[in-house]
């Protein structure tokens, strides 16, 4: 009888979970790769809507809201473009508090991240803020 060595029962264990934190078992796995994709301005597109987050009317030029309870960001860079970001500061998990000056800022330390992209303008962070993918629909905006 073949005896198992523990590196093999290891590698195979982690096979296995690789595997299973890959499949596709309809569960909430989120939106396919397809649905809420950029168009050429950035905004996400498509899908049948999801949760109503804001209305476009509520979001300055320039500016941004913070959906805090949501925890997503949604700016508008420039007219009509909308964009989403996590509202979760990078730096220490701390959430944002205003967005002013076309920057999304942190009050805990003091960064500040771009409207436009979620990039980062002032440090401490050194990660822009993650995407949140939304979409917008006549005057409302959704989660994709």
């Amino acid at each position: 009888m073949a005896q198992t060595c523990r590196r093999s029962v290891l590698a195979a264990a982690g096979a296995a979970v690789l595997v299973a934190g890959c499949g596709g078992g309809g569960g909430d796995d989120g939106p396919s790769p397809t649905a809420g994709a950029p168009t050429e301005t950035g905004t996400p597109t498509g899908g049948a809507g999801g949760e109503e987050l804001t209305g476009t009317a509520e979001v300055p030029v320039g500016g941004g809201v913070i959906l805090k309870e949501q925890r997503i960001v949604v700016t508008q860079p420039e007219e009509g473009r909308f964009e989403g970001f996590s509202a979760v500061c990078t730096h220490q998990q701390c959430l944002v508090g205003s967005v002013t000056d076309g920057a999304i800022v942190c009050p805990c330390h003091g960064s500040r991240f771009a409207v436009a992209d979620g990039a980062v303008l002032t440090g401490p962070a050194t990660r822009p803020l993650p995407a949140e993918p939304i979409t917008v629909e006549g005057g409302t905006v959704l989660r994709a």
